[in-house]
């Protein structure tokens, strides 16, 4: 290579922005080879550049179209973009991140989607690394030597000043900087950003929850643990139930408990030698011949006090002992063995509750979740056995419908495909299957809907639809059913808040009832925002579930090694 063209690529290393327009031929094909020569499982889009310079070493990359990565920057993890999305000179992106589209990421920036744990039993080179993972929305301007730490979401077309360090959520439209970034200003100007929040429903219903957070989670205390509703006898879920209510609305814990005393009152839950966390008061259960359970609230607190602990920076101090044991040839077996025909949806929940295991294991040193080949079993199971005209598991009854199907369709996908960041199979299928039950007035009638159902119509729509796509004009597949049936859901329930009680769980007999309390206000809150994003419009609400109901994959490092 010549000193001409040793200058030209310094040149376009700097400036990528000129490289469509200006490269010649051979500076083309040297750029298509250093694109395939990306490690990792890449996608590159159309009119992309990656600096030669750059040191991107990604365990998943997918560029959008018109976007590049300028000289000197350094790009591990997983990096998902939209297109238009620039990573500027010495920008470095780790961990989980992912960018909307239009973004822009000033020189010497840093998005750090993953942490290390500081548990004072071990030294901090030794601590194992977690991620809650960056989102960026759209038209999105960050400035140079910014940095964004993990957990953070920023909303469409905020723009971060220079040299801020942001460790919270950040609305549509915020201008921010400082140390920590705090908001600054509306972008729309003040008049109109009072007029756009005063005229939008989901800003009003999203403004009066955060007002009255702080006394809800107050009602929910009896001086000593939580209670799901006043008089109802303390439970785990309650106190996880007020740990992602107070993070998803207030960004911090429950003012009852110091951040450490939450902490240490969940890890004091898992037994540490089965690694389960059963109920106040009740026996450890006991495990089946492959070492696992098959039912009971320690079978849920993986997902509940799990997803808790990760919200307060931690994870389960001991590993799930039968997820991390069972071999391959014991879960297929177990699988064999679900209710299919007659519960499935016990048999999603036992699914996602053994992956979700596996996941919190993952953060164990030296430990890869599961046996050799058990994850690889478990998704070569499903993909298998996926029924092809719904792509589904489990059979319909006469007597409900596809309502087991679909409930256990939500519980296994939410804790397999969704959690590791795989595609479903037959999405099309999926979304027909679940409109279909969707208007069945035998659990979608007046007075029959509860959260557990309208969540698991929401979640299977909204992950179905990131899949297939929206289509330019929003015009994707069904996308008109869906939105119609989505703005049906959001007008029911956004009446239903009782102020100073928050959301209950449903107005028939199941579950907790139609009582306001914290399990119906939790699940509410994350089903308003799936149903707000189905309709373009969950930036309104302020707000993104980054718990249970997190809509990001939580753990999908091994992804690729998966679907291999």
């Amino acid at each position: 290579m010549d000193q001409q063209q040793q200058h030209d690529v310094r040149h376009f290393d700097h400036c990528p922005w000129l490289f469509a327009e200006e490269a010649g031929e051979a500076q083309r094909v040297a750029q298509r080879e250093r694109q395939r020569k990306i490690g990792g499982d890449s996608d590159v889009g159309e009119r992309c550049y990656v600096a030669e310079s750059a040191a991107v070493f990604p365990d998943r990359l997918r560029l959008g179209d018109d976007s590049y990565i300028a000289a000197h920057a350094y790009v591990t993890g997983e990096l998902t973009t939209g297109t238009d999305c620039t990573l500027n000179p010495y920008a470095t992106v780790r961990g989980t991140v992912t960018l909307g589209n239009g973004v822009r990421i000033g020189a010497h920036t840093s998005l750090l989607g993953f942490n290390h744990t500081m548990a004072p039993d071990r030294p901090v080179f030794q601590q194992p690394l977690i991620s809650q993972g960056i989102t960026i929305g759209d038209d999105v301007w960050i400035g140079s030597h910014v940095v964004v730490v993990d957990g953070v979401t920023i909303g469409d077309h905020c723009v971060i000043g220079a040299g801020a360090v942001v460790t919270k959520d950040l609305p549509a439209w915020t201008v921010a900087a400082g140390n920590p970034a705090r908001p600054l200003r509306d972008r729309r100007g003040a008049e109109a950003a009072v007029a756009a929040r005063g005229a939008d429903p989901l800003s009003r219903f999203a403004d009066n929850a955060r007002a009255q957070a702080a006394d809800i989670l107050a009602r929910c205390w009896d001086g000593d643990r939580y209670v799901d509703r006043p008089g109802a006898t303390p439970t785990i879920r309650a106190h996880c139930d007020a740990v992602e209510i107070a993070d998803l609305l207030l960004g911090s814990v429950p003012e009852q408990l110091t951040a450490d005393e939450h902490r240490k009152r969940l890890c004091a839950t898992q037994d540490p030698d089965a690694g389960l966390a059963p109920e106040f008061g009740e026996p450890l259960p006991t495990p089946d011949e492959d070492g696992f359970i098959s039912d009971g609230p320690a079978l849920y607190h993986i997902l509940s006090v799990g997803y808790a602990l990760d919200l307060l920076g931690l994870s389960f101090p001991h590993p799930i002992r039968g997820v991390q044991q069972m071999t391959a040839r014991q879960l297929i077996a177990r699988l064999d063995g679900l209710p299919w025909r007659d519960g499935a949806w016990g048999a999603g929940a036992w699914i996602d509750a053994w992956a979700t295991a596996a996941r919190w294991n993952m953060r164990h040193a030296g430990d890869d979740g599961a046996q050799p080949g058990a994850l690889e079993a478990l998704f070569g199971w499903l993909l298998t056995r996926a029924d092809p005209w719904t792509g589904m598991w489990g059979t319909p009854s006469p007597e409900t419908g596809r309502l087991q199907v679909v409930n256990g369709y939500y519980r296994l996908t939410r804790g397999s495909f969704a959690q590791f960041g795989l595609p479903v199979p037959h999405p099309e299928r999926v979304v027909d299957a679940v409109l279909d039950h969707a208007r069945d007035p035998r659990h979608f009638g007046s007075g029959r809907d509860n959260a557990c159902n309208v969540l698991d119509v929401a979640h299977p729509l909204w992950l179905c639809t990131r899949q297939l796509g929206t289509g330019s004009r929003g015009d994707g597949y069904r996308m008109g059913d869906i939105r119609a049936w989505a703005e049906r859901q959001l007008a029911a329930v956004l009446p239903r808040w009782h102020n100073g009680r928050g959301l209950g769980f449903g107005s028939g007999p199941a579950g907790p009832g139609p009582e306001p309390g914290l399990q119906g206000t939790e699940m509410w809150l994350a089903i308003i925002w799936y149903l707000a994003d189905l309709l373009g419009r969950a930036d309104a609400l302020g707000y993104r579930p980054r718990g249970v109901h997190r809509p990001e994959p939580a753990r999908s490092t091994t992804a690729a090694s998966i679907a291999q």
